[in-house]
């Protein structure tokens, strides 16, 4: 089987000499420095071209689809986001609706400003119990078409999330198609379902429209790399190529593209020995950790089990203190930390070494004296990450987005003042990127509340030109509009 690895080499071997980009010209001791430059090249001939693909690439993107259960997918190494962005808009047209999970991407936000969409939002159930957003339900999903169905052009949900809840898109995509618009899922952080029954099976499988992967996040792939796949006819995929072709570099990495067929490659041919250990793997480092005494594993049968979820909600330490114990005294880089938990994350990469490491370092952390349970009330454990404020549209965020040059009709207030105001700013905490408060959203006490208590326990709140302030719009401005 031809690896596009191989014809770099191959070529980086040959006596062919390039008048071409990159300027490096596969001379690796111009810097110094130990790159891959030799198979770094532009689209010459024998390669390809991955926005007009009819050679090497387009048979690498077919095979992927059919690896992935899709009717067509489109490589991409400007990560997620392209794929996201070029959905969306290829979904949608200007100024229509669109009805979304509100624990989305920044990305998803960012398209509905680009479209000028109107947003109608589904939030996730928080479960109180973890203190992390649950899934979405399909009767949230049914009420909200019954009601805004004749002004929604697609509905854009994210499974599993950040967190690694997973919703049920099968169910989710009936309820969608009955109103003949495309289901789009930001499956990012699920590049790994569908290759063993540990997982659940991709919502390319379950019947969604338009799937988009991080093929980085948790797959042997270089940081970048991703996929967009299509299927049926709802969604109109020669808008989304078209869209995909603007929001991708037209110089595509031919690095990473090799990154992403050696990736396809190794799944093709070890995926069941490959993932059979890992689930292995992973039930035992499970069981192990399910004996904690103080510090807990979070377990839900709505879960992608290859995220190892920490509480310590039960403890004197928040999230961050255990991230940072981790971090600093046994060499463990957590992916994040939130109020009262941590996020492990684990893939096919993984080695039992390294699972053996994560398990003694709770378990002796557990043990410490000072990881005492505790039912006092700190106001440090009472913040839940996953909250999400349910505020007031007053206009869309496009529609701020309109005013960037308008500074006159904006200003900068602290965040004891910005109650009541309408926010010309995102906030959001990152990770995860999901905004608290989105542009043209009327800003609540508790959105301001939770922002002060993340500020509190030591997260920075991004999407703000200053830290403690927030750039509001004149109400009757904003309002009249």
């Amino acid at each position: 089987m031809k690896s596009l690895y191989d014809e770099l080499k191959k070529y980086e071997q040959s006596d062919f000499y390039g008048f071409h980009m990159p300027g490096h010209k596969r001379n690796g001791g111009l810097t110094g420095a130990a790159l891959p430059y030799g198979i770094d090249i532009t689209e010459i001939d024998g390669f390809d071209d991955l926005h007009h693909a009819k050679g090497i690439l387009k048979e690498m993107q077919e095979r992927t689809a059919n690896l992935y259960h899709a009717e067509e997918t489109c490589w991409i190494v400007n990560g997620s986001t392209a794929g996201i962005l070029s959905a969306i808009m290829g979904c949608t047209k200007r100024g229509g609706g669109i009805l979304i999970a509100r624990n989305c991407h920044k990305s998803v936000y960012y398209a509905i400003e680009l479209n000028e969409l109107h947003a109608v939002y589904l939030y996730p159930e928080m479960d109180q119990r973890t203190g992390l957003n649950g899934e979405i339900r399909v009767e949230a999903v049914r009420e909200a078409l019954g009601k805004y169905g004749k002004e929604i052009q697609a509905v854009m949900i994210t499974s599993p999330t950040y967190d690694g809840v997973v919703s049920d898109i099968r169910a989710i995509a009936e309820a969608v198609h009955e109103f003949g618009i495309p289901l789009i899922v930001d499956e990012a952080h699920g590049a790994h379902f569908g290759f063993h029954p540990y997982f659940p099976e991709n919502a390319n499988q379950q019947g969604a429209d338009v799937v988009i992967h991080s093929v980085h996040k948790t797959l042997p792939a270089p940081t970048q790399t991703a996929l967009l796949h299509m299927n049926g006819n709802l969604a109109d995929r020669e808008a989304v190529r078209k869209y995909l072709h603007m929001f991708q570099s037209s110089s595509p990495s031919y690095i990473l593209m090799a990154g992403i067929d050696a990736c396809m490659g190794l799944l093709e041919i070890k995926a069941d020995d490959l993932f059979s250990k890992y689930a292995d793997r992973l039930q035992r480092t499970r069981k192990k950790l399910g004996k904690l005494k103080n510090l807990e594993l979070e377990e839900s049968e709505h879960f992608d089990r290859s995220k190892i979820v920490i509480s310590t909600k039960n403890t004197m330490l928040t999230g961050k203190q255990l991230y940072e114990e981790l971090l600093e005294h046994y060499h463990l880089q957590m992916e994040m930390a939130a109020g009262a938990y941590i996020i492990a994350m684990t893939s096919i990469g993984d080695t039992d070494a390294g699972m053996e490491r994560l398990e003694d370092a709770l378990f002796e952390i557990d043990t410490n004296g000072e990881v005492q349970k505790t039912t006092d009330d700190l106001s440090v454990k009472s913040v839940k990450t996953g909250i999400l404020p349910q505020l007031e549209q007053i206009c869309s965020s496009g529609d701020v987005w309109n005013r960037r040059n308008r500074e006159q009709r904006r200003k900068s207030v602290r965040w004891d003042e910005a109650v009541g105001q309408i926010s010309a700013e995102y906030a959001y905490l990152y990770p995860p990127g999901i905004p608290l408060i989105v542009p043209g959203e009327r800003i609540s006490e508790e959105a301001i509340r939770l922002l002060l208590e993340y500020r509190s326990i030591g997260f920075e709140i991004e999407g703000l030109k200053r830290q403690g302030q927030i750039e509001v719009l004149s109400k009757i401005d904003c309002e009249n509009n």
